[in-house]
């Protein structure tokens, strides 16, 4: 559990820090879940990234998380495979379901309850997503993740973080990268090592220079929607909390 300051009532904690939002969608990719492996699951990360959800809880933040399933199935390299792109799809969606149930086992080992809420049907291992019910969870002060995507195939785990963002009435949408990269750059910059990382972006920049922020269906919702997106790197220990506190240099808005 963490030992970070305890919120008061108005969401600020005991070191006098007010986070920028009262609720947040965090939304992870499943290849952070697989640590150096590549695949499958890393039970150091996953408590590492359950820490920072507990962090975040301890200043007040509500928390609805969002998890990709590349770690285990990805529906595009099925249907690369020659498998039926939906077929290949629903696989993903059961994959991100895995993912939800490990981190949730964390949570509640930190003592933080936690519901998965999934879009696909299975009462035995899960709650079915009603919006209502999520904002109840929320306000008990419990996590809530959201598994098995928008429960229809040929759409990334990016567009249900949005959607669920809106639909939850959260302040913003933080998006946890995992390959060491801690925001948005001019270029990749594993491959141009003149790449330089912007502070701030706006969203027709992202889709205009086809940055590879979230998928762009995503992002025109968030623009829609006048949802901002901070990315950030998820597996420096701490930024989630740098993040929510808006410490300068860490990660990249986009709005």
């Amino acid at each position: 559990m963490s030992d970070s300051p305890a919120a008061d009532a108005t969401g600020t904690t005991a070191d006098g820090v007010t986070p920028r939002w009262p609720r947040i969608v965090l939304k992870l990719s499943g290849e952070a879940f697989a640590g150096t492996a590549g695949f499958g699951i890393d039970g150091a990360i996953v408590r590492q990234l359950a820490e920072d959800v507990v962090d975040a809880r301890s200043m007040g933040v509500d928390v609805a998380i969002v998890i990709g399933g590349g770690n285990i199935w990805r529906g595009m390299t099925g249907a690369g495979a020659g498998m039926d792109r939906a077929q290949a799809d629903y696989m993903g969606m059961l994959a991100t379901i895995i993912n939800s149930l490990a981190l949730q086992d964390t949570l509640e080992q930190l003592e933080q309850p936690t519901r998965v809420m999934t879009a696909l049907h299975m009462e035995q291992i899960a709650e079915p997503y009603i919006r209502r019910r999520a904002e109840r969870h929320l306000e008990k002060g419990r996590v809530v993740i959201l598994a098995g995507g928008l429960g229809a195939p040929f759409f990334t785990t990016d567009t249900p973080a949005a959607l669920r963002a809106a639909e939850l009435s959260a302040g913003a949408v933080i998006k946890g990268t995992h390959s060491g990269v801690d925001g948005v750059y001019t270029a990749d910059p594993k491959l141009d090592p003149t790449a330089t990382k912007l502070d701030e972006i706006t969203y027709m920049e992202v889709l205009n220079k086809g940055l590879k922020v979230m998928d762009p269906t995503s992002i025109t919702f968030c623009m829609d929607n006048a949802l901002p997106i901070v990315v950030f790197d998820a597996l420096q220990v701490g930024n989630l909390r740098r993040v929510l506190t808006g410490v300068a240099g860490v990660g990249t808005l986009v709005r």
